[in-house]
């Protein structure tokens, strides 16, 4: 390794339910990002207490030299660090069932980060990010945060706007599950075997290339032969875990796919490119929330009162590496140890995609080094795409608008021009309910 330092971490959003795979994938990366201290913050301590004890546990049985603490104090947790890892829910899954479900009373998307729900949740979650960023600042001037809270395209803007100079990287992990689907379409172990070249905002992308890192073969033809059938659907051994909504998920890419042959789509674009179909496939009063608190939720906070009960956590559900994790850890190493590795950020495109503007918040591979990240060109957006990117890019700009003047209009302007929402009376009714509901957390919108 390029320096013997051992790092300091502060995972903001302790109470997460992704926090104890993300801490198993840290304490398996030891020989790659060594840590001296490991540290939760959340404003819900009780919450975050029913992880963290059973963390205490894992890291006293499997690395006993990381220092573990967990606190809701701000000066505590972001005092000497030199990682923030952002992983917060502003109004946990109550606000994003609400998200899904008020929309889907109209007639339109119930998702968490795309249509009005992601607009709601991302103007709720600007004022939190940007906490979290001043006590950083604060605290440890020196350290980076890894931001993966949604919704990432409107937090991405509003650092852009409020906070430009802070050590901030915005990143999402859906297009590397997506690739690690595509490197087991074709042979290979995983996302760290492919080569691409991706464009798009988040959540609302497209691949213009994948190719084997080591070989330089061109995947593409496989790909898209496979995709035109099947979607990202692998199936068998590789899928036996993965719940129904995401099978669907994954086989509508197939239809997604056949909209623009010449590139490989995110699969989030189906909420786009298919509203209506959404609306009819969704019960609006059973969401993917819903199913997250019957299913995952359930099962993490279980196996945390297990571990803490039979006081080890031998033989744990977490102990097979998560992508989302693992993802993290790579990029904090690539900061660590300076090694310019080829990851996606979200950004302001500054000429990455050529015909898009200078201040558009885009999805693009960066080199990511102790200087932050450097987004690499990726040519111009194709017509079709380059329509839907301003749409939806000035619908995230208008949303920040919102916040910053405490404008009705501003939002109401962004829930209109959506591209899943299909006229000005529907959107002011969804907004109109959702102001009530997200009355503790919104700016006051006059």
């Amino acid at each position: 390794m390029a320096n013997d330092k051992k790092y300091s971490v502060v995972i903001a959003g302790g109470g997460s339910t992704f926090t104890p795979g993300f801490v198993l994938d840290l304490i398996k990366s030891q020989d790659m990002f060594p840590l001296r201290q490991l540290k939760f913050y959340d404003n819900d301590a009780e919450r975050q207490e029913k992880i963290a004890k059973a963390v205490e546990i894992i890291i006293k049985e499997r690395a006993p030299q990381i220092k573990f603490s967990y606190t809701t104090d701000p000066k505590k947790a972001f005092t000497d660090v030199d990682f923030v890892m952002g992983s917060i829910r502003v109004g946990k899954y109550h606000m994003r069932s609400l998200d899904e479900k008020i929309p889907l009373k109209y007639g339109v998307n119930g998702q968490e980060t795309t249509g009005p729900g992601g607009m709601a949740y991302g103007l709720r979650s600007i004022p939190a990010i940007i906490q979290i960023i001043d006590w950083m600042e604060k605290y440890s001037p020196n350290a980076w945060m890894i931001n993966y809270s949604n919704t990432i395209a409107i937090v991405a803007e509003a650092c852009r706007r409020l906070r430009p100079n802070a050590k901030v990287i915005n990143i999402c992990d859906m297009p590397i599950d997506i690739m690690n689907r595509m490197a087991k379409i074709c042979g290979l172990d995983s996302f760290h075997d492919l080569d691409f070249t991706y464009y798009g905002l988040n959540h609302f992308g497209w691949w213009k290339s994948v190719r084997n890192k080591k070989t330089g073969e061109d995947l593409m033809p496989k790909l898209k032969d496979y995709v035109s059938k099947n979607g990202y659907w692998v199936g068998g051994d590789y899928d036996k875990d993965t719940e129904a909504s995401w099978e669907a998920t994954f086989k509508k890419a197939k239809d997604c796919y056949s909209l623009d042959p010449t590139t490989l789509p995110n699969t989030y674009m189906q909420y786009y490119y298919f509203p209506q179909y959404e609306v009819a496939n969704a019960n609006p009063k059973h969401t993917r929330t819903d199913e997250i608190l019957e299913h995952r939720q359930k099962i993490v906070f279980g196996e945390c009162k297990r571990i803490v009960e039979a006081g080890t956590a031998k033989d744990n559900i977490w102990d097979i590496s998560g992508l989302h994790s693992e993802y993290i850890v790579d990029i904090c190493h690539a900061i660590a140890y300076n090694t310019h590795e080829k990851f996606l950020a979200n950004c302001p495109n500054n000429g990455a995609i050529s015909n898009m503007d200078p201040d558009s918040i885009v999805e693009v591979p960066c080199l990511y080094g102790a200087d932050g990240i450097q987004p690499l060109a990726t040519g111009k957006a194709g017509r079709f795409q380059r329509g839907l990117m301003m749409e939806q890019q000035t619908c995230e700009k208008l949303v920040v608008d919102a916040y910053v003047e405490h404008s009705y209009n501003k939002m109401l302007q962004a829930f209109t021009l959506n591209k899943t929402v299909p006229d000005a009376s529907v959107a002011k009714k969804i907004l109109d309910d959702m102001m009530v509901v997200n009355k503790p957390y919104w700016p006051e919108l006059k």
